[in-house]
């Protein structure tokens, strides 16, 4: 590979020259020139393989430079909304997300420079395809260029969103190209985005039908025209991003499991399933009947959410007995993901226990009398599974024993969505255990509900409401909620979305693009006010608990209680979004060695 390309792409990336090559994992051919290695089906093969890696370590958030357990992805996409808290043990515990959701970090916590360098290793592997094979001779070739310009596209959409007006690198550069901030502005960029995806619809391949899982773990029409419309979408441009969305309804490869299915679409049971548009293959999950396995690497480390499981779970160390464990497989968690007590409320006021709230979120009460109703959850011990009701909420055999902080972040409704499975660890067919904690199941990049609410919004933006109210109705009906809405407009909309796509990396940027009044007066607050979920029958309410909250209104008729901290502000940290919070700001490591980048206003 030309050394002086590389230091190019160091530059961009934040990586030295070493580390730079090392992530080179295409097989040089002795010593072959890059003009007469890239010339065959299999060169071609190869070449795009390592941009699925790529693509597969960004999108499942690890460091750039090899496995994390952070998942700095999932962090910049979730933990700015305003439906998500920061939580863990205490407050400085989980600082990746942490920083973050309260808005106090002041120049580049980690998970924005890892996020950032990876996007761009991402398009350098995609930049080596498209140039490589810019005048594709065979129909594979053509087709490869095509799924290397809209993997490309892709993370130019988080960019933008993101930093506004990153370099544009299209194209290798050579050593004495210093890139700078791209002249288009973001709406720019998302037209370019849609547009990059049209252009790559003919060579793409189409999914076979609505039970082709091949047709999910690759690039093809269908995720193409979605993300052309939902860049549409993001640029203002109603009208385009209808007719992209409306070809991947009606070309019927696609639809909506039903709703006692909705929470197998976040395991492993769901991959494949006729909901997913496209989603990131693991190498463990091809028992399917085959597909790509992306990575070179030896492991499931390597290639899967290693320790994502442990943060997602709940807090196990902070109860008596752990409700999850049995449903978890043992696993215990660290309880990083927080849901605040207004969203739980306005979710289930909405929907009732309906087959998605029930998937979704889970009441203090339901997890630890274990009355929820989930399929696996419940205590190892049968004498506190037996245990009566009325002597479940007194016992000091189960509840939340933390005497200090409780559940730190969290309010009476705990996130159950993405809780890890047993099976998880295991391939779909239920064989190959991979190790407790490595999740396999496939990470979803865009689904076929966030489709039909897509196109559901651009109805309405174009006076369409008819339309639009087909559409959200098939989410809800879906969903077994009590609201069916026999009229629809934004705020209709803005609801549905938010309870259908909880922590699927939504929430911030269409608060920001929606200007929603409602959710940037919630994320001015952020931090100012952190819940700690409590049980009185081991810590009573203490002189010292600010703004107590019981959790059926009084004490005498409840367990479990909130009160509130803001140690964040005590330790003199400026919490809550600015102005300057509508972009990150681009990593030091990046600012110091390009001194053409300029900074994001505000930073």
């Amino acid at each position: 590979m030309n050394k002086n390309i590389i230091t190019m792409f160091a530059l961009l990336a934040g990586v030295t020259f070493t580390s730079c090559e090392d992530q080179l994992n295409i097989e040089q051919k002795g010593v072959m020139s890059t003009e007469t290695f890239y010339k065959t089906d299999k060169d071609c093969e190869n070449a795009l393989a390592a941009a699925y890696e790529a693509f597969q370590i960004e999108t499942v958030g690890r460091t750039t430079l090899g496995p994390g357990i952070y998942t700095p992805a999932r962090v910049l996409a979730n933990h700015p909304g305003d439906d998500v808290n920061y939580g863990g043990g205490n407050y400085g515990d989980h600082e990746f997300g942490g920083s973050i959701d309260e808005f106090r970090y002041m120049h580049t916590p980690e998970a924005i420079d890892f996020h950032y360098r990876g996007l761009y290793l991402s398009i350098y592997k995609d930049n080596l395809v498209l140039t490589y094979f810019a005048e594709p001779a065979t129909a594979f070739q053509k087709q490869a260029v095509a799924e290397a310009k809209v993997l490309r596209a892709y993370n130019f959409f988080l960019l933008a969103c993101y930093w506004g007006q990153p370099p544009f690198v299209d194209q290798l550069l050579a050593a004495d190209v210093i890139p700078t901030n791209s002249e288009m502005t973001r709406d720019e960029y998302f037209v370019w985005v849609a547009k990059q995806c049209e252009e790559a619809v003919a060579d793409l391949s189409e999914r076979a039908n609505q039970d082709d899982k091949l047709g999910t773990y690759r690039v093809t029409k269908g995720f193409a025209n979605a993300l052309a419309g939902k860049a549409y979408m993001f640029a203002g441009k109603y009208d385009d991003a209808k007719a992209a969305l409306k070809k991947v309804i009606d070309s019927g490869k696609y639809d909506l499991v039903p709703g006692d299915q909705y929470l197998d679409l976040f395991h492993v049971e769901g991959d494949g399933c006729k909901e997913k548009v496209f989603e990131v293959n693991f190498r463990y999950n091809l028992a399917t009947g085959g597909g790509w396995s992306f990575g070179s690497g030896n492991g499931a480390m390597q290639h899967s959410t290693w320790m994502e499981a442990n943060c997602f779970n709940w807090r196990a160390g902070n109860f008596k007995t752990n409700p999850s464990s049995a449903y978890e497989n043992g696993l215990d968690g660290w309880g990083s993901i927080g849901v605040p007590l207004w969203f739980g409320d306005e979710f289930h006021e909405n929907d009732g226990d309906s087959k998605r709230f029930k998937a979704t979120l889970m009441h203090i009460d339901d997890a630890v009398y274990q009355t929820s109703g989930v399929e696996g959850m419940r205590y190892y011990d049968d004498e506190l599974n037996n245990m009566p009701l009325e002597q479940k909420k007194t016992s000091d055999k189960i509840g939340i024993s933390d005497l200090e902080q409780g559940l730190y972040g969290q309010s009476f409704w705990l996130p159950f969505k993405n809780i890890y499975r047993g099976a998880d660890s295991k391939d779909v067919d239920g064989d190959g255990e991979i190790g407790t904690g490595q999740r396999m199941n496939n990470i979803i990049v865009m689904r076929y509900a966030e489709v039909l609410l897509n196109y559901a919004e651009c109805c309405l933006q174009t006076g369409d409401n008819a339309s639009a109210k087909t559409y959200i109705n098939m989410i809800q009906q879906r969903a077994g909620s009590k609201t069916i809405s026999d009229a629809v407009d934004m705020e209709v909309l803005k609801r549905e979305k938010s309870y259908e796509l909880w922590f699927e990396g939504c929430r911030f940027q269409d608060i920001l693009r929606w200007n929603d009044a409602k959710g940037l007066e919630r994320l001015k607050k952020a931090g100012t006010a952190v819940p700690h979920l409590f049980d009185k029958v081991f810590r009573p309410v203490r002189p010292t608990d600010v703004n107590v909250i019981w959790e059926h209104g009084t004490e005498a008729e409840s367990r479990f209680y909130i009160a509130h901290t803001h140690e964040a502000m005590d330790a003199g940290f400026e919490v809550g979004f600015q102005e300057k919070h509508r972009l990150f700001p681009y990593p030091t490591s990046i600012m110091e060695m390009n001194p053409n980048l300029v900074q994001n206003p505000g930073w």
